[in-house]
């Protein structure tokens, strides 16, 4: 082979292996709100045991919560179908980061947990409230904030943040657990126990007899959020903030708390009198 055609060759080889390469590379990375059009599917985490925020129902499969009636809601306005991929709560971020899912509702924006995803604003306020033994009474923080008064919380959670912020001076037992303060209560080492009020409401459903709900004032909340993964294109997160808040300012979201609060045999006139979202 001549000098000539040779080099012609390996010159025509290089740019067909260029033009190939850049065939199988995308040209350009889509946002999650392409990518949710374009498949016609908004996926979604569920904690099948997370009644009342989501529940699978083992026998047929079909989700029920709040939550999910919100995400069905989103998907509707969306125009696409919503598929829902079971999950934990522990695990949510992981599969945001992944690319499992496009959204996970029912999250706290911690301090860590914004270090790897993106939050929109809240999608409800969850009011600290105190699970109180009959005769013990208290409508206020003061009224707790008392040395004699001793209060169950599990450790490290946002009833305990919550509680070092209202009621430093009393005897806090902290625990390993919401159940061991629960049982904490039940045996009466604890005069109190410090739970949101979605907790608590399910807690006096189940057990009626276990004390009074009081929601303390003034009123103190900690917030439910959506988490995203996080992308340089935050257009996906901006439409959803933007839907949020305009799902709570219509009372779509208030109307789905209360209706599936019956998940866990909670009614509307369980609600403490000032009850907002």
């Amino acid at each position: 082979m001549k000098r000539r055609e040779f080099t012609r060759l390996l010159a025509a080889g290089t740019v067909a292996a260029a033009a190939g390469t850049s065939m199988t590379r995308p040209l350009f990375a889509t946002s999650s709100l392409e990518r949710i059009k374009a498949s016609g599917t908004l996926r979604i985490g569920g904690v099948a045991d997370g009644a009342p925020y989501y529940q699978k129902n083992l026998t047929d499969g079909s989700w029920r919560g709040f939550y999910i009636d919100i995400c069905q809601r989103l998907a509707d306005d969306l125009g696409v179908k919503l598929s829902i991929l079971e999950t934990t709560w522990g695990n949510s971020v992981l599969d945001l980061q992944a690319d499992k899912i496009d959204v996970f509702f029912g999250l706290n924006p911690t301090p860590e947990r914004k270090k790897v995803i993106d939050f929109s604003g809240p999608v409800f306020k969850n009011a600290f409230t105190m699970i109180v033994r009959k005769g013990v009474g208290g409508t206020s923080w003061g009224d707790f904030n008392k040395p004699d008064m001793r209060i169950a919380v599990d450790a490290g959670s946002s009833h305990d943040a919550a509680i070092s912020r209202h009621a430093p001076l009393a005897e806090v037992a902290r625990l390993k657990t919401a159940s061991d303060a629960t049982a904490a209560l039940q045996s009466r080492r604890a005069d109190a126990q410090c739970l949101v009020m979605v907790l608590a409401l399910s807690l006096r459903a189940k057990n009626p007899s276990i004390g009074e709900l009081v929601m303390p004032t003034p009123a103190d909340f900690t917030t439910s959020n959506a988490g995203f993964r996080r992308e340089e294109d935050q257009s996906w997160r901006e439409y959803a903030d933007q839907w949020i808040t305009g799902q709570r300012e219509s009372g779509f979201v208030k109307e789905a708390i209360i209706r599936n609060m019956g998940l866990v045999g909670v009614k509307e006139s369980d609600f403490p009198p000032g009850f907002d979202i």
